[in-house]
This record gives C-alpha cells, sequence and structure tokens, in this order.
C-alpha cells in the first residue's frame, strides 16, 4: 500500500477522534454548568453517548477536563478584567467586572466552583489564576484609590463576596434565574464609599494563605 494510500485511510480515524473530543467537551461543560465540577467522567461519557474508555484516552483524569473546559472560560475573565481597567470611572470599572464575573456564575455552577475552589491538579486553571489575578488587584485598588471603594474593604474580601451572590443565585435559580441581581446590588451598595460610613468593618480580610486554604476546605468538603 502506498504511503498516500496510508495517510488517506487514517484521516476519518482522527476526524473521528476530534469529533469524540469535542462531544466530551460539550457533554462535560453542560454538566458541569447544571451539576457543578463533583461528577465523574463515567457520567460525561453516558452524557456524551461515547465509551467510557473514548473519554479516558482523551483526558486520563477529571483535572485534564475541568482544564480543557474551563481554560477558555477564565480567558473569558482575564478579558472582562482588562478591560474594566479601562473605564474612566473606576468604580464603573470594578462594578461592571464583578457584575460579569457573577452573571457567569450564575448561570454556570461549575465556573463558580473553579473561580472558588483549589487549582489541585488543574495546572491549566492554575496559570490562568495566576494571569487573571495582578489584573483583580489593580481594578480594587483603583477604585479604592478614586475614594469610591469603602478605605477598608481589601481585594481578598472580594472571593467571600462572590461566594455569597452565588449561593444567593444557587437559591434562587429554581424559582427565577436572574434574582442574583437584587442581592448583587446589596452587596454593591455595600462596598460603595459614602460619607459618613464607618470603616470599622468587624473581622478582617484573609490572608492569600487563608484564602488556599478555605478554598482547600471547600473543595473537601465537595468530594
Amino acid at each position: 500500500m502506498s504511503v498516500r494510500a496510508d495517510t488517506e485511510r487514517t484521516k476519518p480515524l482522527r476526524a473521528d477522534a476530534e469529533r469524540n473530543r469535542r462531544r466530551i467537551i460539550d457533554a462535560a461543560r453542560e454538566l458541569f454548568a447544571s451539576r457543578g465540577i463533583d461528577i465523574t467522567l463515567d457520567d460525561v461519557a453516558a452524557h456524551a453517548k461515547v465509551g467510557v474508555g473514548t473519554v479516558y484516552r482523551r483526558f486520563s483524569c477529571k483535572e485534564e477536563l475541568i482544564d480543557g473546559v474551563f481554560e477558555q472560560r477564565l480567558e473569558d475573565v482575564l478579558f472582562n478584567a482588562k478591560a474594566a481597567l479601562e473605564f474612566d470611572d473606576a468604580w464603573d470599572g470594578l462594578v461592571t467586572f464583578l457584575e460579569q464575573m457573577c452573571a457567569g456564575i450564575s448561570a454556570d455552577r461549575g465556573l463558580g466552583e473553579v473561580v472558588l475552589g483549589s487549582d489541585e491538579g488543574c495546572n491549566g486553571i492554575a496559570t490562568m489564576r495566576e494571569r487573571i489575578d495582578p489584573y483583580i488587584e489593580k481594578i480594587v485598588v483603583r477604585a479604592r484609590e478614586s475614594g469610591q471603594l469603602r478605605p477598608d474593604v481589601e481585594v481578598n474580601d472580594f472571593f467571600p463576596l462572590i461566594g455569597m451572590v452565588g449561593a444567593a443565585a444557587e437559591f434562587s435559580c429554581a424559582v427565577d434565574s436572574s434574582n442574583w441581581k437584587r442581592y448583587f446590588t446589596v452587596v454593591i451598595d455595600g462596598l460603595r464609599a459614602r460619607p459618613g460610613t464607618p470603616s470599622d468593618l468587624p473581622g478582617r480580610a484573609f490572608t492569600t494563605d487563608e484564602i488556599v486554604a478555605a478554598k482547600a476546605a471547600m473543595h473537601r468538603r465537595r468530594r
């Protein structure tokens, strides 16, 4: 058999493999959005209507699949963070970025668990987080220095705040999937600096190490 004939014979196999990979990614994206990342590769295989072996040939573990699904979603977060710094008004940039983040989480349970969860085993997500975090810090510092964000609010305060809105979205979704915006507005009103606002929030912002520990604990509880 000629080399050309052999090449032609293998092309459909490569095409089938790519189609299966796309079906697996699409199925995982749907399951992650509706059920969160606490699913199995067997669940994904059933939803994609492919054999379990097909999934394991493409993704050796669930963390690889999480990377495959969410790296692009985090690229979108990075794009939004960069765009927020281009706003003339620092407060509008902060609010718009947070609203986009919370909108994404309200529509995709898995995204919320990735944003607020552990990077363990997910190298692509860990890399994306390292790229995103400096921009988020700039957004928050810029809003605080403008005098519009409470002076006692720190960057790490935003992890629990986003988690609060995400919990409100999950609680409300069966009745009204857009009602998270009500609670988002309550959070935003609490963040805005106003004359006479006391700068004595109880407690403290967590350190970066404490945020990592809190995420890891949430990750363990979900498992």
